[in-house]
């Protein structure tokens, strides 16, 4: 699935996320301009680096619409919602936390990604599975590409590509 963000005027409060399925159909969404990376682009960090199947670019990708997803995920009193989808909105969240902070303290981002995961009723993700350094899989690579989405001139289009994980 491609994604392309497009960077609207300097004025606009939000840009677009577009999400090009590889059947050609698309579902969008907004992207509200907060001084970090966006949040739909820190999935896309997240969900790239992550042995997720379920998680909303995954959903995306095998056709949802993005309005649903993101209303379904954020939704803490929906016990249907997929215990990855709701693992990848914590670690998310937790990743925000972190760049907002504007330094990275694992023990922290992964309290607050189990707290998240908590409030839900769903268990953590298990990064003790991964042989992965989380710092530079996740937050370093979310300040460069907030680096090169900060540098994309208005009315310009960053495009990404996300393959999600087999179900």
């Amino acid at each position: 699935m491609k994604l392309i963000a497009e960077k609207r005027s300097r004025t606009d409060k939000y840009d677009v996320l577009r999400f090009v399925r590889n059947n050609g159909s698309c579902t969008d969404a907004l992207m509200p301009r907060q001084g970090i990376l966006p949040h739909d682009l820190v999935h896309y960090v997240v969900e790239s680096a992550l042995p997720l199947r379920h998680g909303f670019l995954s959903l995306l990708a095998r056709g949802a619409d993005a309005q649903f997803v993101m209303e379904s995920v954020h939704d803490k009193s929906n016990p249907h919602v997929q215990t990855e989808a709701v693992q990848a909105e914590a670690i998310v969240e937790g990743l925000q936390a972190q760049l907002w902070s504007g330094a990275f303290d694992e023990a922290a981002f992964l309290a607050g990604a189990a707290a998240a995961c908590a409030a839900r009723n769903k268990p953590p993700f298990d990064f003790s599975q991964l042989a992965m350094n989380v710092k530079e899989m996740l937050y370093d690579r979310a300040l460069a590409l907030h680096e090169q989405w900060h540098a994309a001139p208005y009315y310009s289009t960053l495009s990404l590509e996300f393959n999600p994980q087999p179900v």
